[in-house]
């Protein structure tokens, strides 16, 4: 597969998106020298709600593959310096040649600036072709002082998302309530707006287009089959989204433990054998005994197996006579806590 430059999403329930941007591990583009760039913006950018400003950039810049297009278009990515928000990174729409030659021009397009950039950002690289354009090559670094664009956002929106039911069992369908609300006024904008809802790999490939509407509230509520476990709600941006909400449904912590053995000599150890359903891997679990009527405490610990959720962990009949035990599954990532039957080893 060609890499690509996409918009990653910060997975994390109920907090701001931040847009990353990844690109190839490979070089820049060696056919490609960028000589300056500049923003034709020296003071900041006021933008408001869910506008967009279009700023203009320009980018000097030759292109020498041999077979290029003399109407080849570049793109650039500015990125965060300074400041909070939902984004992190942005990108232009397409660059088209207005002087020179493909060999040695200048490139002038626009980017769309969104109230949830909010910040200061640098035009730190460029690429040929537009957003989303399959390439084997890395972003070209812009040369020297890299041109900053300070935007100043005001209302912002604020987006949240409620599942029901949550958690969610294993096996369920379930429904996402999204709204979008002014974030300063903490009420809605008024009026129906274009959003995208996406999921699993829709959340980091999108072109900032959008597929549903809210009401005038702000909400929309989609239900999902049970195989879908991560979800998002994009803002409309262009080229690219202006921000959203990515989130992976909470699952309940269902954990089931079984002695090797049901008794053994006092001081001996006995494996326990067990398994976490959903397999939340790198997470522990705590083999936890009883003492006296009601104080469980921890008396071993392992973690979650990747992919089969399975788990060993040790016990010691510390006496002789029926001792209980359980296990415990403490809240991880986006599991809930749970605890397995207890059981018994007899110590002998």
């Amino acid at each position: 597969m060609r890499p690509r430059v996409v918009a990653a999403l910060l997975v994390m329930p109920l907090v701001a998106l931040a847009l990353a941007a990844t690109t190839a591990t490979a070089a820049p583009d060696p056919d490609l020298t960028v000589t300056a760039a500049r923003i034709l913006r020296t003071t900041p950018v006021a933008v408001s709600s869910l506008n967009l400003v279009p700023v203009t950039v320009e980018v000097d810049a030759k292109y020498t593959r041999p077979d290029a297009n003399p109407d080849t278009t570049l793109f650039a990515i500015l990125e965060r310096s300074a400041g909070s928000g939902q984004l992190n990174h942005f990108y232009t729409t397409p660059l088209k040649r207005y002087e020179g030659t493909t060999q040695d021009g200048k490139w002038r397009g626009i980017v769309n600036v969104p109230s949830s950039a909010n910040g200061k950002f640098e035009l730190t690289g460029v690429m040929h072709g537009r957003f989303w354009w399959d390439d084997d090559f890395e972003l070209t670094p812009v040369p020297g002082t890299r041109p900053v664009l300070t935007v100043v956002g005001s209302n912002l929106p604020k987006i949240t998302a409620r599942v029901i039911p949550d958690p969610v069992p294993f096996g369920q369908g379930y429904a996402i309530r999204w709204s979008v609300i002014n974030s300063q006024t903490a009420k809605p904008y008024g009026t129906r707006l274009k959003v995208a809802l996406q999921n699993d790999t829709g959340c980091v490939e999108s072109f900032g287009g959008s597929n549903a509407l809210t009401d005038t509230n702000g909400n929309v509520t989609k239900t999902y089959p049970a195989s879908i476990a991560m979800n998002c709600l994009l803002l409309p941006g262009d080229p690219s989204t202006s921000g959203g909400l990515s989130i992976h449904i909470n699952r309940p912590g269902i954990v089931s433990a079984t002695p090797s053995k049901t008794s053994a000599p006092v001081g001996s150890i006995v494996p326990v054998n067990g398994v976490v359903m959903g397999a939340p891997d790198g997470c522990p679990v705590h083999l936890q005994r009883l003492y006296g009527a009601t104080a469980w405490r921890n008396v071993g610990t392992a973690n979650v197996r990747q992919l089969s959720g399975k788990f060993v962990l040790s016990a010691q009949p510390a006496y002789k006579g029926y001792i209980p035990y359980r296990v415990s599954f403490p809240a991880c990532k986006h599991f809930r806590a749970g605890l397995s039957k207890t059981f018994t080893i007899r110590g002998i």
